[in-house]
């Protein structure tokens, strides 16, 4: 079977999902599942991704997740590996956590983004004992089930301040009182049926309608002509070395000798971004500074523990990004 491409840009919006390997547990109890919470939290700060939904089941989860900067595969890399990391740590085990690479539907946005939403908030009742359970008993579990988004799109309380609400709600009025009942509404409706997600995808991996998926295939995948697409579809590309320079000397308003010489949080910028935008390896990053490769990586790990609290810090990172935007544009 092809494996399913990987398609990037700027403002892409996917449903990810990834299941433990062996269809074994990835979360074992609550202290797991709010251990993942905080670095899914974390993980979207620091690649200023946006998350619309989420569930998270004892093996598997879903993500709707939209990224600005064209970055899904570094983002999904640091958080699957950060969470692998702690809860190998926790429960004392080694190996991967995970069957495979996760996977990742491309996503129409203002036709699909509210029925994957309503996809993924019903998981909990579609999987296991509770497909055969009374629709009332059903939704009554849904309504409180803690390891997911939909309390917070219902009542609006419970909420996760990592989840962005609004997009979904605009659909049915608005992120108020009335837009909630209308998407409680929904979901009760939708119970019965099956959401027309998984017929509707192209390729394994486009899910919209035709003229997206044409638009699709003509800016990113050229040489795909049939509606099967074998092959991987690599959009996000690195940026030159230079240009990942530049646009860090031009928002710190320093120049790179100053940058990679003094020790700081500046430098910590450099490292990361030649890392993550740049496509640099650690070591080749240390032989600019003039550094070993474990004190890039571990500057590097600095900079994203400070980088969630500091909000001036983030800022100043998406203005680097911002402007080697504009400059491959």
């Amino acid at each position: 079977m092809a494996r399913s491409l990987r398609i990037q840009y700027p403002g892409a919006v996917y449903h990810v999902t990834a299941r433990g390997n062996e269809r074994k547990a990835i979360f074992r109890d609550d202290i797991d599942r709010r251990n993942f919470l905080e670095i899914l939290a974390s993980s979207l700060a620091i690649h200023r991704a946006v998350l619309h939904s989420f569930v998270l089941m004892d093996n598997h989860f879903h993500l709707l997740l939209e990224t600005p900067a064209g970055n899904l595969g570094e983002f999904m890399r640091h958080f699957n590996i950060t969470y692998t990391s702690r809860f190998n740590r926790r429960h004392n085990r080694s190996g991967h956590l995970y069957q495979g690479r996760y996977k990742s539907f491309l996503i129409e946005k203002d036709a699909y983004l509210s029925m994957v939403s309503r996809y993924i908030h019903l998981n909990p009742v579609k999987v296991g004992k509770m497909r055969i359970t009374a629709a009332q008993e059903q939704l009554s579990f849904l309504w409180k089930y803690d390891w997911s988004s939909l309390p917070g799109f219902i009542g609006g309380k419970n909420r996760f301040g990592f989840v962005s609400h609004a997009y979904v709600l605009g659909e049915y009025g608005g992120d108020n009182r009335h837009g909630r009942a209308a998407y409680k509404k929904q979901i009760a409706e939708d119970l019965s049926k099956d959401l027309p997600i998984r017929e509707n995808i192209v390729g394994q991996s486009i899910l919209g309608d035709e003229g997206f998926v044409i638009d699709i295939k003509a800016k990113y995948l050229p040489e795909q002509n049939d509606r099967e697409c074998p092959a991987i579809g690599i959009v996000h590309s690195h940026a030159s070395k230079e240009a990942v320079i530049e646009a860090i000397e031009d928002v710190l308003q320093r120049n790179r000798e100053e940058i990679f010489t003094t020790r700081g949080v500046e430098r910590q910028i450099a490292m990361e971004l030649l890392y993550r935008l740049g496509g640099l390896k650690n070591k080749t990053i240390g032989e600019m500074m003039r550094l070993d490769y474990s004190t890039v990586s571990q500057g590097r790990k600095r900079l994203r523990e400070r980088q969630q609290k500091d909000k001036r810090l983030q800022d100043r990172i998406a203005d680097i990004e911002a402007r080697l935007s504009r400059t491959k544009n």
